[in-house]
């Protein structure tokens, strides 16, 4: 019984044979409509989430299985104290794998070591969030065609964007690969990715505070919002909050076939006269990701 809490839980090889598995459904959907019959997942959704909870929802119909679980922790006995560890014993009882968000870092590794069924790690605090990495994966994949040589830029809040620290996890094991990380200097990407992900890799990047000045040099320009809930103070949000908006004045000076990312939802970091732009990827990286999902699930229940 293996579970996915970090992208790095997952080797190079067998995120290439996810995404292979994801390009077979989504070239023949109808094939894998019955592979998850009689078998059910469990979304423990402790925080809010639109497209995480709902894509793996879609993702284990549309393999032909069935969905329990809760959106919001009030709604469930963790309102009356229940403990992590307890939930997923109990939801293991009813459930063959579960995928669990969680507003504490670390709790879906706790659950993990509980649990009788598979857990997912559907995004814990702003640590980690695999299975949007593998939608990013997926999306760079079939935009650009590889993972080597490629200059990607990570632009907004990178100091407790989850989404962007396993993006670079992730990519940090693919050749060539360099980071150019645009934020405010109290938004910067912390010290401990830069010291066990980065250097210890010995992977190239810069750091800048303007997106103009750097925006020529990008393959992939990975946007992320200035997250409200992350902060303890609402003044240092308000005032970071609008620092970086994308706009078609801004992408004149890209590349043409510059691929624009976002881990959604967005607020108003990418103007909408963006989504028009041939160069917008952020709603494909939506649908990539039910596809990866259905890989996940398939492969840790060995069907």
């Amino acid at each position: 019984m293996r579970s996915v809490i970090d992208i790095m839980d997952l080797s190079v090889g067998e995120i290439d044979s996810l995404i292979e598995t994801a390009e077979s459904i989504i070239k023949d959907p109808a094939a894998y409509s019955e592979k998850c019959r009689g078998k059910k997942l469990a979304t423990l959704f402790y925080e809010p989430s639109t497209r995480t909870r709902l894509s793996f929802e879609a993702a284990m119909y549309e393999l032909g299985g069935q969905v329990l679980g809760f959106s919001e922790a009030s709604s469930s006995s963790v309102s009356k104290g229940e403990s992590v560890a307890d939930t997923v014993r109990v939801v293991g009882c009813y459930a063959d794998i579960i995928a669990m968000r969680h507003p504490k870092e670390g709790a879906p590794l706790v659950a993990s070591r509980y649990s009788s069924v598979p857990v997912i790690n559907a995004g814990d605090g702003g640590h980690n969030h695999p299975t949007q990495t593998l939608a990013d994966l997926l999306t760079i994949k079939r935009e650009k065609g590889r993972f080597d040589g490629l200059t990607v830029g990570l632009c907004g809040d990178l100091k407790f964007g989850r989404t962007v620290h396993s993006l670079i996890s992730a990519m940090s094991r693919y050749e060539n690969v360099r980071f150019v990380m645009i934020s405010p200097v109290e938004l910067r990407i912390p010290d401990y990715v830069k010291i066990n992900t980065l250097d210890k890799n010995k992977i190239p990047y810069i750091e800048v505070t303007d997106l103009e000045s750097v925006i020529g040099e990008l393959d992939v320009l990975y946007m992320t919002r200035v997250q409200k809930e992350r902060f303890f103070n609402e003044a240092d949000y308000i005032r970071l909050k609008d620092s970086y908006i994308l706009t078609s004045e801004k992408l004149a000076g890209a590349k043409a076939d510059l691929s624009v990312m976002h881990p959604l939802p967005r607020v108003n970091e990418i103007s909408t006269d963006v989504d028009s732009d041939p160069r917008a990827c952020y709603f494909k990286q939506v649908l990539y990701g039910k596809y990866m999902r259905m890989a996940l699930i398939l492969m840790l229940l060995g069907v």
